[in-house]
């Protein structure tokens, strides 16, 4: 019950999203937070590192580095 709590508690402010662009993309940055969470690692200095890694540069072809089980501070 507590994994989903956010999840229902969030489910009538997820549906102004303003468009289904938005909801697709506010989905995947719950998938990530929570897997973030379910590897072990603080979900605010991850999205901070990946998103300045992304800004400065990181390879397209290497986002799988990025992603939370692979992740390296």
């Amino acid at each position: 019950e507590r994994a989903i709590r956010p999840v229902s508690l969030g489910r009538k402010n997820h549906l102004f999203a303003g468009s289904d662009g938005g909801g697709v993309r506010w989905a995947i940055l719950c998938s990530l937070i929570e897997t973030a969470k379910l590897n072990g690692v603080e979900p605010y200095a991850y999205l901070s590192d990946i998103l300045q890694r992304m800004v400065d540069g990181h390879p397209v072809n290497r986002l799988d580095e990025l992603l939370p089980w692979a992740w390296k501070a």
